[in-house]
């Protein structure tokens, strides 16, 4: 009977600590696979543009984001012209999302009658966990095409010369969960320039970011330096400052400029109001989004 009962508490012992090194070793190894886990930075801005420029946001998988650009026009225009609201510049455009790392986007603006296209990829993101990134990487290529009517028409014309192509990449971080700022190095070469003294090239450097006031608002800015003897003495640098306000479905971006075009190319290499002397433009941004493919998992779900 002695015998009997040391063996059921043996085998008692056996089980119980077959059962707890199970159990440890169960919650090891989720403790393994939460530390492995790569948490990627979100949120970084409301809206795909900061005011001109692309920011680090991207049109996710299967979304189109329908895109109106309205630029009134130089408020030191006088009452005459209503401190510019009697003038329009206005760029529509369609961006869409490939995949989460890919979006391309097309667009048409009434300056210089622009028709542009663009692609923009993810090379690196922002993250924490087993995977530490630092920064978020990503590199822009548009192309432009000027069609406005030749100043010559009988002169012996070639469509190249309305062409001009943009490359920039948008090195940025999100510091915290209010700020984010990145810089946008960006190269633009033009087929066609004003006179033979001016380059083909230019090379030019971008700073932009964002401060969350609320949830639902943020202030953004952004300013490109170009580097000098590359453009005409008349050209400014580009400066804009924004307010976000996002109501569900969209984002309503208010803001101030000097810059007149609103593709890279324009207001780059083309921007002539000086803010001091008023070359001010009032202006807005609206973006909506729709779904055109649902995720995966969304559909399963239904």
């Amino acid at each position: 009977m002695k015998k009997k009962l040391n063996l059921c508490l043996a085998t008692l012992l056996i089980f119980s600590g077959n059962l707890l090194f199970s159990q440890n070793d169960t919650s090891m190894l989720s403790m393994l696979d939460q530390e492995e886990e790569t948490v990627y930075v979100g949120s970084t801005y409301k809206s795909t543009r900061i005011v001109n420029s692309h920011s680090l946001k991207s049109t996710p998988k299967g979304v189109l984001d329908f895109r109106i650009a309205h630029r009134f026009g130089f408020v030191n225009t006088g009452i005459y012209e209503m401190f510019g609201l009697d003038q329009a510049t206005i760029r529509l455009g369609f961006d869409y999302g490939i995949t989460d790392w890919l979006m391309v986007g097309v667009g048409r603006s009434s300056f210089d009658k622009t028709y542009d296209g663009f692609v923009r990829a993810k090379i690196l993101r922002q993250s924490t966990g087993a995977k530490e990134m630092p920064i978020s990487l990503q590199y822009l290529a548009t192309t432009e095409v000027n069609t406005l009517k030749w100043e010559n028409p009988d002169r012996d014309n070639l469509f190249s010369s309305r062409l001009a192509y943009t490359h920039q990449l948008i090195i940025g971080r999100k510091f915290s969960k209010s700020l984010t700022l990145q810089l946008m190095p960006t190269f633009v070469h033009r087929n066609l320039v004003e006179n033979e003294d001016l380059s083909n090239d230019v090379l030019a450097l971008g700073g932009g970011g964002r401060v969350k006031i609320t949830n639902r608002v943020a202030i953004t800015g952004e300013y490109y330096y170009v580097l000098p003897d590359q453009i005409q003495d008349f050209y400014e640098n580009s400066i804009a400052i924004g307010v976000d306000i996002e109501t569900g479905g969209h984002v309503f971006q208010l803001h101030v400029t000097n810059s007149t075009p609103m593709v890279e190319n324009g207001f780059i290499t083309q921007t002539t109001g000086n803010p001091l002397d008023g070359d001010i433009h009032f202006g807005f941004n609206i973006s909506r989004v729709f779904t055109i493919v649902k995720p995966k998992s969304f559909r399963k779900s239904k």
